[in-house]
């Protein structure tokens, strides 16, 4: 995730901030070392020069899978400003993928999961978004959309229990996704104070505020399945955590001078600002049509 995180925009990733954020969080100069010659093994990375002065290029494929969960987070900003509220419909994938092709099996039950799904039974699986598009993605890159159901219904039941707030009790780990989310909140309030502090904070102590945010950010989002408001209980603190990130990095944003930053920094600072244009949108007032022209009828609008 430190590596990760790094990457700046042209996909480099020196190795003196490497080394130095690293060491800010703790992490040795061997652990950099093994873990950088780990990612050049598999492929990840290609290593230009030697020691604090080195290089790293992140391949096609690491560049694209840099942040994977963007979509989802733009999502949940949606959410959490009351434009994505749930139809009421959920949407279920089944799979029956035979033992010949059990890494395939696996593959596909991670990322049901992964997208935000519960188990209902065996190879039977059910979210409260519309995932069909990554499900199908997902399926036809392991080789078993053949394989692969889809279908939607408006009427779940789980033993008697039918209501859908009390399904997604049931279905979904809530109490653990939220103890993330206060975790989130009481790591990101004090880098907020420091960020809007009056004390000037080098690049080095900047990009190490982005790797802890976006690493803490990494970890609730991926096991988040975004259910809708309406199946959570209030107030829930996955919106309270992205309000106090939206905030850190609206504040890393106006500490920006030009400077080479990290992708994943460009990145969320997009979505934040995304995010804080549809807060400005949904709060502001109705505006009253202005009285029509003397002697002229009002013009229906396009």
């Amino acid at each position: 995730m430190l590596v990760h995180a790094l990457i700046r925009e042209d996909g480099t990733v020196g190795a003196d901030e490497l080394y130095t954020v690293a060491n800010t969080l703790g992490m040795s100069d061997q652990q950099v070392r093994l873990c950088v010659k780990r990612l050049v093994t598999e492929g990840r990375f290609t290593h230009e020069g030697r020691g604090r002065k080195a290089e790293l290029h992140a391949t096609t494929d690491t560049m694209r899978a840099l942040a994977p969960n963007a979509d989802f987070l733009r999502h949940a900003f949606r959410q959490d400003a009351g434009l994505a509220p749930w139809d009421g419909v959920w949407h279920l994938a089944a799979f029956a993928v035979p033992e010949s092709a059990r890494t395939a099996r696996d593959a596909l039950r991670e990322t049901l999961v992964r997208l935000g799904g519960a188990p209902l039974q065996g190879g039977l699986y059910v979210c409260a978004n519309t995932w069909e598009p990554y499900v199908e993605e997902a399926a036809h890159r392991l080789g078993a959309h053949d394989a692969l159901t889809l279908l939607t219904t408006t009427d779940l039941r789980r033993g008697d229990t039918r209501e859908p707030a009390g399904l997604a009790r049931r279905l979904w780990p809530l109490q653990e996704i939220a103890d993330r989310y206060h975790r989130l909140s009481r790591i990101a309030r004090p880098r907020l104070a420091r960020l809007t502090g009056p004390v000037e904070l080098s690049p080095a102590a900047l990009l190490t505020i982005v790797v802890e945010l976006a690493a803490e950010l990494t970890r609730v989002m991926e096991p988040d399945p975004l259910l809708p408001p309406q199946l959570l209980p209030q107030p829930w603190p996955g919106a309270q955590a992205r309000k106090l990130i939206a905030r850190c990095w609206a504040a890393l944003h106006e500490r920006d001078h030009g400077e080479a930053r990290p992708a994943l920094f460009r990145l969320y600072a997009d979505i934040t600002r995304e995010a804080a244009a549809l807060g400005d949108a949904r709060r502001r007032p109705p505006q009253r049509p202005a009285p029509a022209a003397a002697g002229r009828p009002d013009r229906c609008p396009p």
